[in-house]
């Protein structure tokens, strides 16, 4: 991935806030932001609380995000319009996103799979490096844990009430003595990835620390550096369950290495070098295949407890910042900034067996629900995208906002879709339900 200086951190300055585009939104969101607004409806500035959208809200016609659009000399249409037109998407390699287009699979737009509920703007979603979007992580379909500037936090939907979980703008040290744990550990911590699952937390920063919280225990458990190298940040987190019941966790790092770490001892367990900067991995059902992906066009499958590779994964076009598994072992997803995701299969891995296009820019996010039936797909801004999976990618659901997107995540049960939304003015959590089609018969049981 890119080194976060010089022009890539003017490109995360300059492009990522939507009120920048138009003049018009700007003047707006400045008045509101100064508290000059006569519309007290959205900022009650007394109690310091913003006004959240509702489903009951949004079927009676306000927006979801509570961007006033009757007030704004431009309609929403438009300024849509204009965010497609003028987005820039980041490119490493040039014209990827433009080339990859003919390869693209025509899927039908439509449908409705997940519904809004609420947006929550009392929950400021935020990131620190433009091409790593892996901040939201839900435990149940009520517990979402995020990042907040320096903080972890928990957002309850049930109580829609928030708390700090881990603060990493002082200093962070382990509570708990373990082998090779950094009792010093770290001093403002910039997170750059984020991996919640069951009661683990595993946070990882821009010079490559780890930083491992039990939810259920006081203080932190585990501090690591995965390497001094210069170029150390931590790309991806991916937490999963050994064949052996241990809970382990793997960490993708710049230095090219992917590393694995057995949270039952608290000891790294496997460290495995690539030619190129690790940027997502994720591990089969079986636990057997690792998917790497990187700065290269070219993704691999590697035999998780060798690290050789299997085979290579060529199609794509430029650099890739996802990847994930379909919960049947067979076929995954990687994501790239050719604005493309390809979906493979292990049968056949000479071609991808679908390529599904972005609207603005890359695919930065993708996650499956545990019982296999969607697909969401997160581009770097204003686009989730849900594919109906059983149906072949056929037909899909696009949810459309405006704003950075900081993570998408299922709950376990499949039941909510929450995104996290990174804007100066609209910055916020949004939450969707499953759509159920009770009978009468289901609603008895």
């Amino acid at each position: 991935m890119s080194h976060y200086q010089g022009d890539d951190a003017e490109y995360m300055e300059d492009e990522y806030e939507m009120e920048d585009v138009d003049d018009d939104m700007d003047e707006e969101f400045r008045a509101r932001e100064m508290g000059s607004d006569s519309d007290i409806d959205e900022y009650d500035y007394l109690n310091n609380k913003v006004a959240d959208t509702s489903a009951a809200d949004a079927r009676n016609g306000k927006d979801i995000q509570g961007i006033p659009w009757e007030r704004l000399s431009i309609t929403r249409d438009k300024y849509r319009q204009t965010r497609l037109e003028q987005y820039k998407n980041y490119e490493n390699i040039p014209h990827s996103g433009e080339d990859s287009k003919k390869d693209c699979k025509i899927t039908k737009k439509g449908g409705m799979y997940y519904e809004f509920r609420r947006n929550s703007r009392s929950v400021k979603s935020t990131i620190l490096h433009f091409q790593l979007r892996n901040l939201v992580w839900a435990t149940t379909k009520h517990d979402v844990y995020l990042m907040s500037h320096f903080s972890v936090i928990h957002w309850s939907s049930l109580t829609c009430s928030k708390a700090d979980v881990l603060d990493v703008s002082g200093h962070v040290a382990p509570t708990e003595k373990h082998p090779g744990s950094l009792l010093e550990g770290f001093t403002q911590t910039q997170v750059s990835t984020l991996a919640v699952k069951d009661n683990l937390l595993v946070a990882g920063g821009f010079q490559g620390e780890l930083i491992c919280k039990h939810l259920d225990r006081p203080g932190v458990s585990f501090c690591s550096r995965t390497t001094y190298d210069d170029n150390a940040i931590t790309n991806a987190v991916e937490i999963y369950d050994s064949p052996s019941g241990a809970v382990h966790f793997t960490a993708s790092n710049n230095d090219c290495g992917v590393r694995d770490f057995d949270m039952e001892k608290y000891q790294l367990s496997k460290h495995f070098r690539f030619p190129w900067p690790v940027n997502h991995t994720s591990l089969s059902p079986d636990g057997k295949l690792l998917t790497i992906v990187g700065d290269n066009p070219d993704g691999m499958l590697v035999d998780s407890s060798s690290g050789k590779t299997v085979t290579s994964l060529s199609g794509h076009l430029d650099f890739s910042f996802a990847s994930a598994w379909h919960p049947d072992g067979v076929t995954f997803a990687t994501g790239n900034q050719d604005k493309t995701c390809r979906i493979w299969d292990l049968r056949n891995l000479s071609k991808s067996l679908a390529v599904l296009k972005g609207n603005l820019g890359a695919i930065r996010s993708i996650r499956y629900t545990s019982d296999g039936q969607y697909m969401a797909m997160a581009e770097p801004a204003d686009f989730v995208h849900v594919y109906d999976v059983k149906n072949g990618y056929e037909k899909e659901q696009e949810i459309d906002f405006f704003g950075e997107i900081s993570g998408v995540s299922f709950s376990p049960d499949t039941e909510a879709l929450y995104i996290g939304v990174w804007d100066r003015t609209y910055g916020s959590l949004l939450e969707y339900g499953r759509c159920r089609n009770y009978s009468y018969l289901d609603s008895f049981v």
